[in-house]
């Protein structure tokens, strides 16, 4: 489930509407999630961050990724694209040649974690498995223990093939000469119902 940034919502723990991006900068992971999970009707028990240079280490470490690409930009040609870690980096960064800007940008992204989950399950060699070990520890904050880790590794590690993405839907619209992005209670109660009969 993708939450645009401009997203429109309160922000737990100010008792503002905003942006959804500034609860992770006004009180990081915490702030974060108690907004999403207000704005949803929700309960989030975990959560991962990862930043931007790590999920380059990452794509890196396991060997690159493979994505189909909708528009051409850049070095990016329509159809299935290769991506080394810094051209995963260009390619999920890019909005502004993007005819859906940010929720265009959003949609690579969503294709960029789902193909990172599908090479990372396939990795068999135990050098691979260290190197990327070493790069998630460098990278990578989260509040799971290592049992949950390895509950998800050896458990759900099929679950990737069953995955239904979605990117939650509004309108743009300036309040104040601030662009955000305004979503209806309609759509709020259609993903929390997605987001509850899918767990």
């Amino acid at each position: 489930m993708s939450i645009p940034r401009d997203t429109r919502t309160e922000i737990v723990g100010r008792g503002t509407q905003d942006k959804i991006n500034h609860a992770y900068a006004f009180g990081g992971p915490d702030m974060s999630i108690e907004t999403v999970e207000n704005l949803l009707d929700i309960q989030l028990d975990y959560y991962v961050r990862v930043n931007m240079e790590g999920l380059a280490n990452v794509v890196d470490a396991i060997g690159g990724i493979t994505v189909n690409n909708d528009i051409k930009f850049n070095n990016f040609d329509i159809g299935e694209v290769y991506l080394s870690g810094a051209e995963t980096l260009e390619y999920v960064r890019m909005r502004k040649q993007d005819p859906n800007g940010d929720l265009g940008r959003t949609e690579r992204q969503r294709k960029v974690i789902q193909e990172i989950i599908n090479q990372g399950a396939n990795i068999s060699s135990v050098t691979k498995i260290h190197e990327l070990i070493d790069v998630l520890g460098k990278n990578v904050a989260t509040n799971m223990d290592f049992e949950d880790m390895k509950n998800l590794l050896f458990n759900y590690k099929n679950t990737r093939k069953n995955l239904t993405t979605y990117q939650l839907q509004g309108k743009g619209t300036m309040i104040n000469g601030i662009w955000y992005m305004n979503v209806t209670e309609e759509e709020v109660e259609k993903v929390h119902k997605m987001i509850v009969e899918e767990t």
